[in-house]
């Protein structure tokens, strides 16, 4: 079938409406919200080797590297003029939340991980919406899809874009959405009219997300010591976890939701409808032992297509066996925890150790 070919009038108003019909190929893919920027990331550059020269970063190192290339688009896709933002909703249905969070005896993984990866997901819509763009293009153009993926820097992309408004927290708020969504990046040689961006921060004097964390990890608003942060701990780091930190990890094994949960612009966020970001195997409602009984390939079985895969089961049993030491004493634990002890491997065994002793303790 043959695909007719956009021909727009020429001037300024031929530009607005490819904008138009890129907006509405979004929504048709499933984007809530689409966005356009220019390409001059110079000041959220500054930001970011600030912040890398203060540590904040940990043992992220990749965050250091490609040189100049997060902050300049045009040096990691040659010919790029603008960058259309994307923004899908992630919300599963209501997953008890606080009730996972005060059940010491329950799992809690941050929502964005219950259901599948999103980072194919959001990757192979947004090239289709590259594919359209190109149909519809009078001459051929250089395009790539980002999702958290390669040196983009998507947060400040999506804030130029009028997306949202980088919050304390750090993370993009939306007026509608809250900061409960995944963000998605286009590179295009394609010249679009860039959309207004935020300028006002609208936290005012808010400072609930910095007061709830349960390690302090934000030294100052807009600020985040990656290194204190439990996201970090539990899912980047490939480490123990530090003394310090453990109890205040409390019974979150990947990830941590404390900032956006107590966000009061999430009031406003709404279920996804997305299927494949609903919890699967139970993950919003399972129990601590439940998951430290799993066999490995029970795992690698569970997590198959899920973001939970990539710490491996070392560190799934590392987290796991933290939250089993904050969990309530119980002869149970206990004894599923002397169990594993023998074949644990020395990263789990610490943990292991530390859990038994805390049990000790009560």
């Amino acid at each position: 079938m043959s695909v007719k070919q956009y021909t727009p009038a020429t001037g300024p108003a031929a530009v607005i409406d490819m904008r138009a019909d890129i907006r509405r190929w979004g929504r048709e893919l499933g984007f809530q919200q689409v966005g356009f920027t220019h390409i001059n990331l110079d000041r959220a550059g500054e930001r970011l080797q600030s912040w890398l020269a203060a540590g904040f970063n940990g043992s992220m190192q990749w965050l250091a590297e490609h040189g100049d290339k997060r902050w300049r688009p045009e040096r990691l896709l040659p010919g790029t003029v603008s960058i259309i933002s994307v923004r899908m909703d992630y919300l599963p249905p209501d997953t008890g939340i606080i009730a996972r969070l005060k059940d010491g005896e329950s799992a809690y993984i941050s929502r964005y991980a219950l259901g599948r990866d999103y980072h194919k997901l959001i990757r192979k819509r947004l090239a289709t919406l590259a594919k359209k763009i190109e149909q519809h293009s009078e001459h051929p153009v250089i395009q790539r899809p980002f999702v958290d993926s390669a040196p983009v820097m998507e947060k400040p992309i999506a804030e130029q874009a009028g997306l949202g408004w980088i919050g304390k927290h750090t993370l993009v708020l939306n007026r509608e959405a809250g900061s409960w969504f995944f963000l998605g990046e286009l590179y295009t040689s394609l010249e679009l009219p860039a959309d207004t961006p935020t300028t006002e921060k609208q936290c005012g004097n808010c400072r609930a997300c910095l007061k709830i964390c349960p390690t302090q990890a934000f030294p100052e608003p807009y600020v985040l010591d990656a290194r204190r942060c439990i996201s970090y701990l539990t899912i980047e780091n490939k480490r123990a976890i530090p003394l310090e930190f453990r109890e205040a990890i409390g019974n979150r094994v990947f990830g941590c939701d404390d900032c956006q949960i107590i966000c009061p612009w999430n009031r406003f966020a709404k279920a996804s409808g997305e299927d494949d970001f609903r919890p699967r195997h139970s993950l919003d409602n399972s129990k601590l032992m439940a998951l430290f009984q799993w066999t490995e390939e029970e795992f690698l079985e569970r997590t198959a297509g899920s973001p939970i895969r990539r710490i491996g089961y070392e560190r799934w049993q590392r987290n796991l066996a933290i939250g089993l030491g904050n969990a309530p004493r119980s002869p149970e634990i206990i004894a599923t925890l002397k169990q594993a002890l023998p074949l644990a491997s020395p990263l789990v065994s610490e943990h292991i150790q530390w859990a038994l002793e805390q049990h000790c303790k009560r």
